[in-house]
């Protein structure tokens, strides 16, 4: 196939540290290529990939510091793209700030798109969501369950994020300490983590971003005040390497969720280090940790305090196994291959190239 992926150019492909969406763009477009498929990346400049790299942003927003201003950068950057889509048989958009743009961009082509909602959709782009006409799909079926479909667009079906797997260190000895990792956000919830280590009388580290003002002020004013405490320490942002470091020496990966969120790429990540998960049960948290097998699901922080006590239970062997199974490149990669042949199908374009 010849297929065109549309990144967002917020953070770079893959990131650098923080970026669920991009992580997944990349690991989907590297397994691709492996594959044997034909495929451009439109993606920020400093992106790497061993696809075709088409930018028209030299770095992306984050790293250039223009994330104040993003929209005409976005806009740009998805017009230069879609000027493209006619050489390809299909466009996978993976809408992201700002915008929703890529959806928008549809309608500039006879090309068929495919849009994968990694996130929620935003009210102040609604207009965007409620004219798009291309295909969609969901990233669990908690997504699918709570979002309305889209008037005028038709659903491709559910398709889980995966992760390269191997590029995750297993480690079944594990050191004395919980794990949490994601952006410093009241959703996120880290100071419900640290609470939950403390009465499990278990040290605890954090790491994760701090950008945007309300996780600035929600930073200083709930979380900061902790890492005073014994036992709480705060790595900031880690990158590949060291996220993957403290994700197998941890003993458990605690994710106090406080909203629905759609998927939760740490638990997989964690899990392929041998690392069980402590989880809130919202979200698409159920569909992604076997309770009982490859981690706990909770109701709350005292929940989540007992669960430390018990989870070396846990085998790390199954949490690996399980990931390897269910979340890998490879699964990904032959999920969205039969999602692009049936709208390929459904749209009249021949399927004799089709690998």
């Amino acid at each position: 196939m010849k297929i065109l992926q549309l990144a967002p150019v917020w953070e770079t492909v893959p990131p650098p540290r923080y970026g669920g969406t991009e992580t997944v763009i990349s690991v989907l477009t590297e397994e691709l290529v492996r594959q044997g498929h034909d495929v451009v990346l439109c993606a920020s400049g400093d992106s790497m990939t061993s696809a075709r790299l088409f930018s028209l942003v030299p770095e992306s927003l984050r790293v250039a510091g223009l994330t104040s201003d993003p929209v005409q950068y976005a806009a740009m950057h998805v017009a230069a793209s879609m000027s493209l889509a006619n050489e390809f048989d299909l466009v996978h958009n993976h809408n992201g700030p700002p915008g929703d743009l890529g959806m928008a961009g549809s309608a500039m082509t006879e090309t068929p798109m495919l849009t994968t909602l990694h996130n929620m959709p935003a009210e102040d782009t609604h207009f965007i969501w409620d004219h798009y006409q291309g295909w969609y799909n969901t990233i669990s079926d908690q997504q699918t369950s709570v979002i309305d479909p889209l008037p005028k667009a038709r659903f491709a079906g559910r398709v889980h994020n995966g992760i390269a797997v191997d590029s995750f260190p297993f480690q079944a000895q594990k050191q004395d300490y919980a794990f949490f990792m994601a952006r410093m956000s009241p959703e996120k919830a880290p100071h419900l983590a640290i609470e939950a280590a403390l009465a499990a009388g278990t040290r605890i580290v954090l790491a994760g971003k701090v950008s945007t003002k309300e996780e600035s002020e929600y930073f200083e004013a709930m979380v900061r005040p902790l890492l005073r405490l014994p036992g709480v320490e705060f790595v900031g942002e880690a990158d590949g390497a060291h996220k993957r470091e403290l994700y197998a020496n941890a003993r458990v990966q605690l994710v106090p969720l406080l909203w629905e969120e759609p998927f939760g790429l740490v638990m997989i990540e964690a899990m392929a280090c041998g690392t069980p998960v402590i989880a809130f049960n919202r979200g698409a948290a159920s569909e992604l940790v076997i309770s009982g097998s490859t981690g706990v699901l909770v109701e709350d922080v005292a929940g989540m305090a007992r669960a430390i006590d018990s989870i070396s239970s846990i085998d790390p062997h199954e949490c690996r196994a399980h990931v390897a199974a269910q979340f890998s490149a490879q699964a990904l990669a032959q999920k969205y291959l039969a999602v692009y042949e049936m709208i390929l199908g459904e749209e009249g374009v021949p399927l004799d190239h089709v690998a």
